[in-house]
């Protein structure tokens, strides 16, 4: 029988939520979320997946990396697929999650099924935005002794083309509220180092790229880049939603992800 409510576990360095039998899907949080972020995901999916929604080094109650980099964050992610006994699995990552997502399949394309590349992007600064201003933006309030959760209401607000409602909204801003000051300074200094545009034509696996029409922190120009550079993908962009498509929409979100991973043929992994 599926569990209603998802149980929480944790080894001496990941922490993750888990429910439901099947095929495994592995939720990769972004800048402003931990493992709780993935609600109506696993809420919603459950009864057909195993859902898993990991806390990425250094947020909620896993581990820090020191230096925290994409190359570490993947194999800490391939711990725990080990830890799972999961050969390989469906990775279906929001922004900065899109980020370890992308990265983990290029690094160890064995243990990674399908992605589900949500509101990300192959490269910082694409739109010229420069990786000092940016840092510093988001690391003065922290350098001034503030929490994150001290800033989270205002920041889902900014980045969701309208307010979140009822538990989803109360959901998504406890989750920012679980990241503390030293594992958000890590991840906003490891975030801009990303860049895999020479490397999309190495990923093999069947992949989805959503992404909101009103995203303007990664916009559908990003996707569209990522469509085009990874042979087997497709584009779906969700009409009037913004940056955070799975608690914006979570509806036509996981209706989108079932139906990609419903008519999409296994990769032939190298």
């Amino acid at each position: 029988m599926t569990p209603s409510a998802p149980l929480d576990h944790q080894t001496e360095t990941v922490a993750w939520r888990e429910v439901g039998i099947g095929e495994p899907l592995v939720f990769l949080h972004g800048l402003g979320g931990t493992r709780t972020s993935w609600g109506p995901q696993l809420r919603g999916l459950c009864d057909q997946y195993r859902c898993i929604a990991w806390d990425m080094p250094g947020y909620g109650a896993s581990a820090p990396l020191e230096p925290l980099t994409y190359r570490g964050i993947a194999e800490r992610l391939v711990e725990l697929l080990d830890h799972l006994e999961i050969a390989a699995a469906t990775l279906i990552g929001l922004s900065f999650g899109g980020m370890h997502a992308l990265h983990t399949a290029l690094e160890f394309p064995d243990r990674v099924s399908c992605l589900v590349l949500a509101d990300t992007s192959p490269a910082f600064g694409l739109d010229g935005t420069d990786r000092d201003e940016w840092t510093r933006a988001r690391l003065g309030p922290i350098d001034q002794g503030r929490s994150p959760a001290d800033a989270a209401e205002a920041i889902i607000d900014s980045i969701t083309a309208a307010p979140l409602a009822g538990s989803i909204r109360t959901e998504t801003i406890d989750s920012f509220g679980r990241i503390s000051a030293r594992g958000f300074r890590a991840a906003v200094e490891c975030l801009p180092t990303n860049d895999v545009r020479h490397r999309l034509r190495d990923i093999v696996q069947p992949t989805l790229v959503l992404v909101g029409e009103l995203d303007h922190e990664t916009p559908v120009s990003y996707s569209e880049l990522l469509h085009r550079g990874i042979a087997q993908s497709a584009l779906r962009v969700l009409p009037g939603i913004g940056h955070l498509t799975p608690a914006e929409a979570p509806e036509r979100f996981n209706a989108a992800l079932v139906g990609f991973l419903t008519t999409t043929p296994p990769p032939s992994l190298p």
